[in-house]
């Protein structure tokens, strides 16, 4: 009767320690599960932080955009009539020259090529419409930023269109030149590319992020190289430079939101996990190529010409 009574006990035991263990079993999947739950919770809080952020870029962008295109204008337009108005003026002096030479008057000779000498006339004609010229072209480059700054930054307009990446790669670089043009000089090897379908402005944000942060990783004045090329029914763009690299330990890492190898303050951490995250919508995928011999990184990207819209 006690060894029965025993094993009856044993056998209770038996039952408490495997029910036990199938609850901790289940406690730690439950944990588990919470704690997937809350990452995907975060990273999703983090995108729309970012998008929020780039919404509000947009519209500050586009207020400023418009608010220049004011003064650019008449800047513009002044600057044009200046240019009739000094080329008339050029022909009243020719004009008024030839007409006190004609007279043969030594006496207003000589006054009118010591005017000539005093006032550099001769520089004076020669570059005044240059200056203006230049000017002309400075006011429409800054139109052409805006309108770049204006496109590039309608980050709300999410709708699928189909577009030339090329213009969408010249676009950023005018945004972006101020970030490069200290650090590198940038060489475009471009190959045939058709249309694609995409949003626009978020594969503009994939190609800045990657053009500052080869820009960033540079210590020295280097390169930077930007590679596009179509392959059957997809495109791929690479940006490549000659900076510091990614390094093993790190490569693995770089996709992870908030991690960042810059300064306290200098970088959120969000820029390569967003790109991603663009990357991943479009259908297509991010790679990196390490294996270079001496310095630097070449990250790319490739995503289908026609979007299925089956997500």
């Amino acid at each position: 009767q006690r060894a029965n009574a025993l094993a009856a006990i044993n056998s209770d035991l038996t039952d408490e320690i495997l029910s036990r263990i199938e609850f901790q079993s289940e406690l730690l999947e439950k944990n588990q599960e919470i704690q997937s739950i809350n990452s995907q919770l975060e990273e999703a809080q983090n995108q729309l932080i970012q998008q929020e952020k780039l919404a509000s870029l947009g519209q500050l962008a586009a207020g400023v955009a418009h608010e220049i295109n004011n003064p650019v204008g008449f800047i513009n337009s002044n600057l044009t009539m200046l240019a009739k108005y000094t080329d008339r003026a050029l022909q009243l002096i020719h004009h008024m020259e030839q007409t006190i030479e004609s007279q043969h008057d030594e006496a207003a000779i000589a006054e009118l090529n010591k005017a000539r000498t005093a006032y550099k006339y001769k520089s004076l004609k020669n570059n005044i419409m240059a200056v203006i010229d230049e000017s002309l072209e400075g006011v429409d480059r800054v139109k052409q930023i805006v309108q770049d700054l204006k496109n590039f930054s309608r980050i709300d307009e999410a709708e699928w269109q189909w577009a030339d990446i090329h213009a969408g790669i010249e676009s950023t670089l005018n945004i972006a030149w101020n970030e490069i043009k200290y650090k590198a000089e940038v060489h475009k090897e471009y190959g045939e590319l058709p249309n694609i379908e995409c949003v626009p402005s978020q594969i503009n944000q994939v190609i800045m992020n990657l053009l500052v942060n080869s820009a960033h990783a540079m210590e020295e004045p280097g390169n930077i190289y930007i590679r596009t090329s179509s392959q059957e029914d997809k495109i791929t763009i690479q940006v490549e430079d000659d900076g510091s690299g990614i390094s093993d330990d790190i490569i693995g890492k770089i996709f992870d939101p908030f991690f960042t190898t810059k300064e306290v303050g200098k970088g959120t951490g969000l820029g390569m996990p967003i790109v991603k995250r663009i990357v991943e919508s479009h259908g297509g995928d991010l790679f990196i190529d390490n294996s270079r011999v001496l310095s630097g990184a070449c990250v790319g990207f490739w995503i289908p010409q026609k979007q299925s819209h089956d997500a």
